[in-house]
């Protein structure tokens, strides 16, 4: 996978979360959570950038660890939809399998960029 492909994807991830937090239902509880999912979701993709025009190694490194910090708490919130109830489970399972993808794709990255170093 290249950086052009994986820019792509973390922005269609981000845009994926936008919109399915068109299906939470009009809630004081789901209004917080859609906005700390959209806040981490679009983070994955802007932090993915500034990686790739990261001045060092050891920058990279500590972007894309921002990254990877992101992408788990989007996870987080997606779990939280899942457990409480807000959407159905079987309409998350391809989000949250495509967030673990780009998890492992970046500590994978990261893991590379270490023993490179």
């Amino acid at each position: 996978m290249t950086k052009e492909d994986l820019k792509n994807r973390t922005k269609e991830f981000a845009l994926r979360i936008i919109k399915m937090t068109n299906n939470l239902p009009a809630s004081k509880l789901s209004q917080i959570i859609e906005d700390q999912i959209i806040r981490s979701s679009t983070s994955v993709g802007a932090n993915y950038r500034a990686a790739c025009r990261a001045k060092s190694t050891a920058d990279f490194i500590n972007k894309l660890k921002i990254v990877e910090e992101e992408l788990d708490e989007t996870l987080y919130w997606i779990e939280l939809i899942e457990d409480s109830g807000l959407i159905e489970s079987k309409l998350l399972q391809n989000l949250k399998s495509d967030g673990n993808e780009l998890l492992s794709i970046i500590v994978s990255s990261i893991i590379t960029a270490r023993k490179n170093k």
